[in-house]
């Protein structure tokens, strides 16, 4: 299946979220190029960035599944090629 690259925003208002969006993360480890994080500990969020270059059946799932969390919002937006 054809891969693409692009990139997955995550905002958590609950640090409590934390260990779930881990959890999911270390299970698309092989598909993630890169991960940046940004506690904004004034501000109350963590934000959360990943490089990802996977099939769009695992880009969606993993979202999906992010999506699902309280407390998390999550955007993503990948290449057209």
């Amino acid at each position: 299946m054809e891969k693409r690259t692009g990139i997955i925003n995550i905002v958590i208002y609950d640090i409590t979220a934390a260990k779930q969006v881990n959890t999911l993360l270390s299970s698309y480890s092989n598909c993630i190029l890169s991960r940046n994080g940004l506690p904004l500990r004034d501000k109350g969020v963590n934000i959360i960035n990943i490089i990802i270059e996977a099939p769009m059946n695992d880009i969606n799932s993993l979202t999906g599944k992010l999506g699902k969390l309280k407390d998390i919002d999550v955007k993503c937006l990948l290449t057209k090629i």
